[in-house]
């Protein structure tokens, strides 16, 4: 077949065959696969996306043609690695094993959308959009997505407008909130990144400015809570040599259930232990504590 081809087209040109191809290094951002049947309902849209293997290519200016044929480069390469391996083991590949490839960007242009064909899924709702389906690719454009819950932990990694409301919606969750605290630290690290560099853009000035009241808020609470802590091990160390002195070495898990008392709890024992004449009075009072 090669030599056919080559005896029609050599006239016209330069033909090779059998050419090596040696692919260069390729960095995938995030290769997921779920190890868990359930993923954290709080992680909204991104949960659902890593309902299944994946690779996650998030951009952080516009995608373009180039950037996404790079992508889909990254997903032929894993593919192809997961192809050997089914051969080596004798196995089919499955194509639940197969990654799709989610390619975030803060804006795209109709230019690019109709440019890969991808459509809008209604089973997915706006700003996603599918390749075709041997491709195994979509394309979730950030600032077209609705600002709900659901889709914030995407909406972070936008530009624009479209991060800081997401701050703002970020600023506002409950601190008991499973993913704000980690959130807000890698937001923090990026604006540290920022101010590092020699020049900043002003939508990078704008996001250092945004987040400098959230970080001082949080540094005066973490500064408050490691007074608050240490406040209640200094009582409970005074707490702990007046009953030394009193009725010797105490049993390990009483000195561990005084160590996890309030710094009111504290007071209340420093004050009722003039009153104990042995450790069951001390026991006593821990039990009703």
């Amino acid at each position: 077949m090669k030599d056919y081809l080559e005896t029609f087209l050599s006239s016209s040109g330069d033909v090779k065959t059998s050419l090596d191809v040696t692919a260069e290094t390729q960095e995938i951002n995030v290769y997921f696969r779920p190890t868990s049947p359930k993923i954290p309902p709080e992680l909204g849209l991104l949960g659902r996306l890593a309902q299944t293997p994946c690779l996650l290519e998030p951009h952080r200016n516009p995608v373009t043609i180039e950037g996404i044929l790079a992508c889909l480069s990254k997903l032929l390469t894993v593919r192809e690695q997961l192809q050997r391996e089914a051969h080596r083991n004798q196995q089919p590949l499955l194509a639940e094993n197969i990654p799709r490839l989610w390619i975030l960007t803060p804006t795209a242009s109709q230019r690019i959308i109709t440019a890969f064909s991808a459509l809008n899924h209604p089973d997915w709702g706006e700003g996603i959009y599918f390749l075709p389906p041997a491709l195994t690719t979509s394309l979730i454009v950030l600032h077209q997505l609705p600002e709900t819950p659901e889709t914030l932990w995407l909406r972070l990694l936008g530009r624009g407008g479209t991060r800081s409301r997401a701050i703002d919606e970020l600023e506002a969750l409950s601190s008991s909130h499973p993913f704000k605290s980690a959130s807000l630290k890698l937001l923090y690290n990026l604006s540290r990144n920022l101010q590092a560099l020699p020049k900043r853009t002003q939508e990078e000035s704008k996001f250092i400015m945004r987040l400098a009241p959230l970080y001082e808020q949080d540094r005066e609470k973490a500064i408050q809570q490691e007074e608050a802590i240490g406040l209640q091990q200094g009582e409970a160390n005074l707490v702990l040599r007046l009953l030394n002195r009193r009725f010797g070495e105490l049993p390990p898990h009483i000195t561990e259930t005084i160590q996890k008392l309030t710094v009111e709890q504290l007071e209340d024992l420093g004050e009722a232990l003039l009153d104990f004449k042995s450790q069951a009075d001390l026991i006593n009072w821990l039990n009703q504590a």
